[in-house]
């Protein structure tokens, strides 16, 4: 009897129970949190509670399941999935499955769209000078600034290139803003456009030829690998992805990429991302200044692309609404479809989703070329 309670004694002590730690607990309890907003609320739940679950596991003390190798141990398992973002692996792959995903044609019909893409940058930019002043490295605020383009995928490709040791909480911020579109997003677009302006109808886009759904990733692709050849695997994956899609000789590859593939990799990406949010990291002030400052280049992305849809309006004499504008953020195609609603709020016959959707799409590229524009300027 006494060997048996011997052996109980042992297994408590070398449990983790004795070893947590009060941020550990603090921890787990932001990742219950988020799963709760993934599960309950539906707030971008397919990468919010991979995320959760991630950050849950890394928390939990002696598991060591992010711990690295040694001479004489193998790493954690997620250590070695993590390589996946580290050696820029699944951003890209995510890329695809959006590119086969995504219809390009509202872009393509009305390029004036790209303006919009690139107004809706202004709030990278913002966040960045702002967290140089705040006193972050500019890696780290280019990092930072990025969480305003409302691009999950690429704000975890810069920050594991530029600010690896922020890649959870940058992560954390990118992808719960993106899921609060629709709460963030409405009042800005109430309070920078008249009711007027959001009454405006807009006409119908042209056609768009399948020669020029073809040719044109193939354009972008080229044009921007050239130019920053530090995203061409972001563009090109994204540009391939849409060639899947629109050529309909691929239909399986097409299918895979936009389901299974994306599927898995958005479980590695998720778990793996969340797992780098461990206590020591998180539960810093200039953990908080960072998700501060995620929120304030969002919104001021949204306030960016409203100006530029508002100067449109007025430039093409009302032909234009200005609510479109607030979609130039990347989060595709939720922001388009949060320009739907506000659009139909103040008239019911409004039909603005489409029209959206050109904005929502130059957002992506425009925030891939935002994030190779800061990478080649301070890698």
């Amino acid at each position: 009897m006494q060997s048996f309670f011997k052996a109980l004694l042992d297994i408590w002590q070398t449990s983790g129970f004795t070893a947590i730690t009060i941020g550990q607990i603090i921890m787990i309890a932001v990742s219950f949190v988020l799963m709760y907003l993934a599960i309950k609320k539906g707030f971008e739940p397919l990468l919010l509670l991979p995320i959760a679950f991630g950050m849950f596991l890394a928390n939990l003390p002696l598991a060591g399941l992010m711990a690295e190798p040694t001479d004489s141990s193998v790493g954690g398992m997620l250590y070695y999935l993590y390589k996946g973002v580290t050696l820029e692996i699944f951003p890209p792959l995510i890329f695809l499955g959006v590119g086969a995903m995504t219809d390009f044609g509202p872009l393509i019909a009305r390029p004036s769209s790209l303006l919009l893409g690139a107004g809706a940058q202004f709030g990278v930019y913002f966040a960045f000078v702002v967290a140089l002043l705040l006193g972050f490295t500019p890696q780290e605020a280019a990092s930072i600034g990025i969480i305003g383009g409302a691009d999950g995928p690429t704000s975890i490709f810069l920050a594991s290139k530029l600010a690896p040791h922020l890649l959870g909480p940058i992560a954390v911020a990118a992808y719960s803003y993106m899921a609060l579109v629709p709460l963030i997003q409405p009042p800005i677009m109430r309070m920078m456009t008249t009711k007027k302006e959001r009454e405006i109808k807009m006409d119908q886009l042209r056609p768009v030829s399948k020669l020029e759904k073809i040719v044109f990733p193939l354009i972008v692709a080229g044009v921007i690998a050239l130019l920053l050849p530090s995203i061409a695997s972001l563009v090109g994956m994204l540009m391939l992805g849409n060639i899947f899609r629109e050529s309909g000789v691929v239909e399986r590859l097409s299918d895979t990429a936009q389901n299974s593939l994306i599927n898995i990799v958005t479980i590695f990406l998720g778990l793996t991302v969340g797992a780098t949010a461990n206590a020591e990291l998180f539960l810093q002030l200039s953990t908080l200044k960072l998700i501060l400052l995620g929120l304030v280049a969002f919104s001021f992305s949204t306030f960016g692309g409203l100006l530029l849809g508002k100067l449109m309006c007025w430039a093409t004499k009302g032909k234009v609404n200005p609510l479109i504008g607030s979609a130039g953020v990347s989060a595709v195609p939720m922001a388009a479809r949060v320009s739907q609603v506000e659009g139909q709020k103040a008239n019911p016959s409004n039909f603005l989703l489409m029209h959206a959707m050109g904005p929502n799409v130059a957002g992506v590229i425009g925030t891939a070329v935002a994030a190779g524009v800061l990478l080649t300027l301070f890698k």
